[in-house]
């Protein structure tokens, strides 16, 4: 695959990291997806092959969340899905998951919202 775009890098370095991370009942996969104005959380049994739990900037719940300058394109709103997803696989009975940044650096907004669910109580 020839990188020609800064898409075809993350796809690059996302199937690359795939072939390392999976994820289990005990310990699913949480991944993360950035696009330019959101940001979407999905926690994901690969065994079974079903999402076990997922959170998005899009979703109507979130929108008092969401007030004033927190939104789900910028650090602020990516700590906020992070508290979100953590809560919802805590009341599932879910503590640990293996991170996945979905090919994106570990930086901002994909940082935020890992930093956010350690500090809700999950662990990875």
């Amino acid at each position: 695959m020839k990188i020609r775009t800064k898409k075809d890098r993350i796809l690059r370095i996302r199937l690359r990291q795939r072939k390392r991370i999976h994820g289990t009942a005990e310990r699913p996969r949480l991944a993360v997806f950035r696009s330019v104005t959101h940001i979407y959380a999905q926690v994901i049994d690969d065994m079974a092959g079903r999402t076990v739990a997922a959170a998005s900037s899009t979703e109507k719940s979130l929108k008092k969340v969401f007030a004033g300058d927190v939104r789900g394109g910028n650090t602020k709103g990516a700590e906020a899905l992070g508290q979100v997803i953590a809560e919802r696989l805590k009341d599932k009975g879910i503590s640990r998951v293996v991170f996945d940044r979905g090919g994106n650096l570990y930086h901002g907004r994909v940082r935020a919202v890992a930093d956010a669910a350690r500090k809700a109580g999950l662990e990875f």
